[in-house]
């Protein structure tokens, strides 16, 4: 609860108290009934007890041991077969541990490698060569890989290639999103693809090129979801549009097992590329041609960030309603004066503000003054109105009545206590005067 504000209702100094004197005896009073004397003040300091800092910190500190425990959780589940998406090691749903046992069955070999002087390596005319994720290569890797397919005579498997790849390693073909729909019949003379029937190519990319040579088949309007291109050298280059017929989900679905099968088992060696970021970031680098941020963010990410940014303004529109103008409320209960007096003397001890305590004690008591001495409440704040005026109530010896009502901040608690006490007295010789 807030203390009231201006002056101090006492002249004490904030934040001090002192044992009051014996009652001294006196004309009514009997000198053998013992003196009362103020019972002790209790202890107000503002430090935080070693019971109090855990009641507040143990919340925190059991949301943080819930993170690190679902942390660490995590990490271990995450840390067995899952592998990631399209890979022929893993045993997930997204995996490819199906496809790559099948092959083995019929004398397919699968190597798997991460990057692309490897791949380039590999590439032969015995081999096929499957890359996972081609938009994750860098235009470096992408000229080397191009190099590499033109003269291998093997056959090249491209997984949801998009623009930039297709511009370096497939030129001439275009790309568009795929309606939706995955099962897909196949409509072309491909004999691959006739054994195989209807598979689920769609729901990704489409394929169009003007090649007479090239071989559409399941298509998705004028665009087709598996395209085969013939190469130079008598290698060739396949397009698939979607990489379910791959995953060890959707293997057995449909005609998807044949249809992988028969893309990926042409030749005895089989060279899974599986792109690194981490070597994508240092080829492009290397060559000064790094994408910038908006280029590596996924499509459809800039949609929600838009949402999100407008349902943050609604929400602050929407809060800012019930903002307005500060309404002053009757306090529900009476406030003794001496626990305002009490509160605010915490106040200002705790922020050392003895500067603010001195100034409220000397107005309150020049407020006081003023009314004993007769000056009017508007000049009780001047000190050539009622310096004087005070000064002339005064008997004994001479005092700086200026330097003790409008003189400067004390440098210490204890001159802060000894303003109090000579604030006091001062008032207290006034009024007895």
């Amino acid at each position: 609860m807030t203390a009231p504000h201006g002056p101090a209702p006492t002249g004490r100094a904030a934040g001090t108290t002192r044992p009051q004197e014996p009652d001294a005896p006196g004309p009514d009073r009997d000198p053998t009934t013992p003196a009362t004397t103020t019972p002790a003040t209790p202890n107000t300091s503002t430090a935080l007890g070693a019971t109090a800092i855990w009641r507040r910190a143990r919340g925190l500190l059991l949301a943080l041991g819930m993170l690190i425990a679902t942390g660490v959780a995590l990490a271990a589940f995450n840390s067995g077969e899952n592998l990631g998406a399209l890979d022929p090691r893993s045993a997930d749903r997204s995996g490819s541990r199906a496809v790559a046992e099948l092959l083995k069955e019929r004398g397919v070999t699968t190597r798997v490698v991460t990057r692309t002087q490897e791949a380039v390596d590999a590439a032969g005319p015995d081999t096929t060569l499957l890359v996972a994720n081609p938009e994750l290569l860098s235009p470096g890797q992408l000229s080397e890989l191009k190099a590499a397919i033109d003269l291998s005579g093997g056959r090249t498997v491209l997984v949801t290639p998009g623009r930039t790849t297709l511009t370096a390693l497939a030129p001439g073909v275009q790309a568009r999103r795929a309606a939706p729909g995955e099962v897909r019949e196949p409509a072309c003379a491909l004999p691959a693809a006739r054994s195989a029937g209807s598979a689920e190519t769609g729901g990704r990319i489409g394929y169009r090129t003007d090649d007479p040579k090239a071989t559409a088949c399941y298509p998705d309007g004028d665009h087709a979801t598996v395209l085969l291109l013939p190469a130079h050298a008598g290698g060739d280059t396949v397009l698939l549009g979607s990489g379910r017929i791959l995953e060890n989900e959707h293997l057995a679905t449909q005609g998807n097992a044949s249809l992988a099968l028969h893309t990926l088992g042409s030749r005895p060696q089989l060279v899974w590329y599986l792109p690194s970021p981490a070597e994508a970031i240092e080829s492009g680098g290397a060559e000064g041609e790094d994408k910038s941020l908006f280029e590596l963010i996924p499509a459809g990410w800039s949609w929600a960030v838009l949402q999100l940014f407008v349902a943050a303004v609604l929400a602050a529109l929407w809060r800012a309603r019930r903002l307005g103008p500060l309404v002053t409320e009757k306090l529900p209960v009476a406030i003794r004066a001496s626990e305002a007096t009490e509160g605010r003397a915490r106040l200002y001890r705790k922020a050392d503000a003895r500067d603010r305590a001195a100034t409220v004690l000397r107005a309150a008591t020049r407020e006081r003054l003023a009314a004993l001495v007769g000056v009017p409440h508007t000049r009780a704040h001047d000190p050539a109105s009622l310096a004087p005026a005070v000064s002339a109530r005064l008997t004994g010896e001479p005092r700086d009545v200026t330097a003790l009502l409008f003189g400067s901040t004390p440098s210490d608690d204890a001159a802060l206590v000894a303003l109090a006490d000579h604030l006091d007295a001062l008032e207290r010789e006034v009024r007895t005067s």
